[in-house]
């Protein structure tokens, strides 16, 4: 009897403990700061929280002993183990920054969050406050210059269309939230349709990535992440940003707001850019290059015990001229087109000074808009959860080219595509943590009232099922999987005739006497079989060797099968093939990263293999006399062959923490595409012997100097210079005058910038002043393609095409509300 009466004391007891909870609550900081959103979890339990905007906590556990675990991204994770009473815990936490971003946590190409350590195929993140501190005209163009190995084929100011060593167009998959960018990417001057004041992180795979995506990531993925909240409850915050650009008069405005109500999560950004025509040294204003551009994005979030749903639109328009680089033979001052039936290229009118300053634009131009509207949720089931995409979008291309008639669009093509992605990442099996998935899109374009048809009315579907798994083993990370993919574009006969009123061609019936057969019906399957496997050998905590290999696939896209006509935005009459076959690559890549005390450095080396790689050639005749199909306008015929790419990056950023107050970035890249096509190669020799768009030799340095303290309102500020050397390209495509050589130059960029705050502590704003090309260098990018507007054999002062942009000044303020 006494023995259950004691067992029952205890039973009591045990659950009066078990009722209770301990409440621990305490402040988190980095350098005396207090840092938001750091995951504050208790090892072996559910109970988690994470930090608020003042870098304090609380979360209720059960009393006795527990291990705290703080993590966050840029931070090293801490440990603190405590013993807790029935009483209320105070346990503050010091987290010590990463110079490196070894431990930084990756989403893209890896289904579930993965640190960049564990992972053997080569990412790169870059930062909200990275691209800040950078004078950028788009997304892309930040991402350029923070990522070693990613380059840009550029259109004027306004488009940029990112390649990763060395593969571009559809062979780069862009995301904006994980949705794959649908916008008619196949064109030169096509840009990426994404408001760069609302990212705020951008995650880039280097190399094959269809194993999670399908066809099209055959270079790699550009992820771009755009804000989400996470402050305190029931407040309204916000930022307002403003900045201007001096060479081309850019305008740049930017409101974002967001709200958090208990589970739910609201944002809303509306962002407006205009320029005028941008200069430089030896064009002076270059006619042509003035854009507009509107976004708005609006998305609402809610995060459950079962998971989250987020659903979310966005809406991008803009308006931008189309150069084409026709000038006076003598003056070299830019002409433009006023007549569309005997319009002689070589004698068109003076731009008049007073146009080359103004945000208007002119009537010859592009007119994009892209919408998009999509939904992704996480469910839980236990240790296992299904991630679901679906998402819908639809590209609006519009390019006016009829001085005589500025309101009919010569190309007008609208894309609908919808998008669906599935993961279901099952329950961790013997320590493998593995994912199965199936996605894919379809696709339908179709052209509009229009009087050039480079690309026929297509129908697409695709749909493709992968496994990935990843295994940790002590010091070894392993991660891989398989993939099947299916793609089919089909097309019914497209006739074009003459419209009797304008004498301009427009889409036809079969039974119009004017009508002529541009593109005959076709119906095709495309297969690919894709694949990886890679390993991570930890050496120690500060120094980890990396390999991967990994077979890539990517089906031809609608222009390199299908294309017949004038693109008048690119000023190209493309022509495809219809019986091309899909690329297939198979890449090594192997990594050396060292995270040192006073230093991070790492060297990645890559060698692709390509089957079946497509390119553009410009066509001749048998004379070897370029073809000209319309006047004014250059002839490109795709081509397939085998190619080769191989080269290095290698990054060393110097931090010594006895001078925490230095920092020292240094990068290089270096790529060479080898043309393996045999029968070119035998009967032209070395000018077919390289790929086309090859970046050169790059190498990036930067010294920065910020402040430990405040100095008075300043809070952390810096100053920084910085040098890009690009090398000589002699390595180029120069069959059929494809491409030229290209010298090398060397640009000198600065800014300063801190954050503004009162002696409160609360921030005012952020402030930066920058300059690129301080000292106004004349140089052309290989990658730019007004490079080859150019009409004259010979000019006065010696120079072909157009140069890039100068001087250009540019101040930024970020206003936190």
């Amino acid at each position: 009897m006494r023995i259950l009466s004691i067992c029952c004391i205890c039973f009591v007891i045990s659950l009066n403990a078990i009722a209770q909870k301990v409440t621990i609550k305490g402040l988190i900081t980095s350098d005396k700061e207090p840092l938001e959103g750091i995951t504050i979890k208790v090892l072996g339990t559910k109970s988690s929280t994470k930090s608020n905007l003042s870098g304090t906590y609380h979360l209720n556990v059960t009393p006795g002993i527990c291990d705290l675990l703080f993590s966050g991204i840029g931070y090293q994770s801490k440990k603190v183990r405590v013993t807790l009473a029935v009483d209320t815990a105070i346990v503050n936490a010091e987290l010590l920054s990463l110079a490196s971003s070894l431990n930084d946590v990756v989403i893209t190409g890896v289904n579930r969050a993965t640190q960049l350590r564990k992972s053997p195929v080569p990412i790169a993140v870059l930062s909200k406050k990275s691209m800040d501190q950078n004078v950028n005209t788009n997304l892309i163009e930040a991402i350029v210059k923070g990522v070693p190995g990613i380059t840009a084929v550029t259109t004027g100011p306004n488009v940029s269309k990112p390649f990763i060593r060395g593969l571009g167009y559809n062979r780069v998959l862009t995301l904006y939230d994980g949705l794959r960018q649908e916008g008619q990417q196949w064109g030169d001057e096509h840009g990426i349709e994404v408001d760069e004041y609302g990212i705020t992180r951008a995650e880039v795979v280097k190399g094959p990535a269809s194993l999670t995506y399908g066809s099209d990531a055959l270079a790699g993925v550009i992820n771009m992440i755009p804000y989400t909240p996470n402050f305190e409850d029931r407040k309204l915050k916000g930022d307002y940003t403003a900045n201007y650009q001096s060479n081309n008069g850019m305008i740049g405005s930017s409101l974002g707001l967001a709200y958090v109500k208990n589970d739910w999560k609201y944002s809303f950004r509306a962002t407006g850019k205009t320029a005028h025509h941008y200069r430089n040294k030896i064009d002076g204003w270059v006619y042509g290059t003035a854009f507009r551009e509107y976004h708005l994005s609006a998305s609402a979030r809610v995060d459950k015990a079962w998971g989250f749903s987020k659903t979310a639109l966005t809406y991008y328009d803009n308006l931008m001229e189309i150069p084409d680089g026709s000038r006076d033979s003598l003056s070299r001052r830019f002409t433009r087109q006023v007549l569309d039936d005997g319009d002689d290229i070589k004698n068109r009118p003076i731009v008049p000074e007073s146009d080359l300053r103004t945000y208007a634009i002119n009537p010859l131009h592009q007119h994009i808009q892209h919408f998009r509207f999509y939904n992704t949720s996480q469910f839980k089931f236990g240790t296992g959860d299904l991630n679901v995409l679906i998402g819908g979008q639809q590209s609006v291309r519009r390019e006016y080219n009829h001085p005589t008639r500025p309101n009919q669009a010569g190309l007008y093509v609208v894309l609908n595509t919808f998008n669906y992605d599935f993961k279901y990442n099952l329950p961790d099996l013997a320590g493998i943590e593995s994912t199965v998935g199936l996605n894919g899109m379809y696709q339908a374009n179709r052209s509009k009232n229009a009087t050039d048809f480079p690309i026929p009315d297509y129908d697409l579907f695709d749909i493709g099922a992968f496994y990935f798994a990843k295994k940790s083993m002590g010091k070894v990370d392993i991660s891989g999987g398989i993939r099947i993919d299916r793609r089919n574009i089909s097309w019914d006969d497209f006739y074009v005739g003459t419209n009797g009123q304008t004498g301009f061609d427009q889409q036809v019936s079969v039974d119009d006497p004017t009508g002529k057969l541009q593109f005959p019906s076709f119906n095709k399957n495309y297969y690919g079989l894709s694949g990886s496997l890679g390993l991570t050998y930890n050496i120690s905590e500060r120094f980890l060797i990396k390999a991967n290999i990994a077979r890539g696939y990517r089906a031809p896209n609608i222009t390199e099968i299908g294309s017949n006509g004038l693109d008048p935005g690119a000023h190209i009459v493309y022509l495809g093939n219809r019986t091309f076959k899909p690329e297939f690559n198979l890449q090594q890549d192997l990594g050396v990263i060292a995270s040192l005390k006073d230093a991070d450095m790492s060297i990645e080396l890559f060698n692709n293999h390509i089957q079946n790689y497509i390119y553009q050639s410009r066509l001749t005749d048998v004379n070897g006399d370029p073809v000209v199909i319309v006047p004014g306008n250059l002839t490109y015929q795709y081509q397939q062959s085998k190619a080769r790419l191989y080269g290095a990056e290698i990054s060393i950023n110097l931090h010594p923490t006895t001078l925490k107050w230095l920092s020292f970035n240094n990068s290089l890249a270096y790529t060479v595409g080898l043309n393996q096509n045999r029968e070119l190669l035998d009967q032209h020799g070395k000018e077919a012997r390289y790929l086309p768009f090859i970046p050169p030799l790059q190498v990036r340095s930067e010294i920065k100097a910020t402040a430990q303290k405040p100095i008075g309102i300043f809070d952390q500020p810096y100053i920084k210079i910085d040098a890009a050397f690009f090398a000589d390209q002699d390595r180029f495509y120069a069959l059929d005058q494809t491409e030229s050589f290209t010298a090398g130059y060397t640009l000198i960029n600065g800014g300063i910038g801190s954050a503004l705050k009162t002696k409160k502590g609360k921030t005012i704003c952020d402030i930066f002043l920058q300059a690129d090309n301080i000292f106004n260098v004349a140089y052309q990018s290989n990658l730019n393609r007004l490079k080859y507007f150019e009409y004259y054999n010979q000019s006065p002062n010696g120079r072909s095409g157009i140069y890039n942009m100068g001087r250009n000044l540019s101040f930024k303020m970020i206003i936190p509300l």
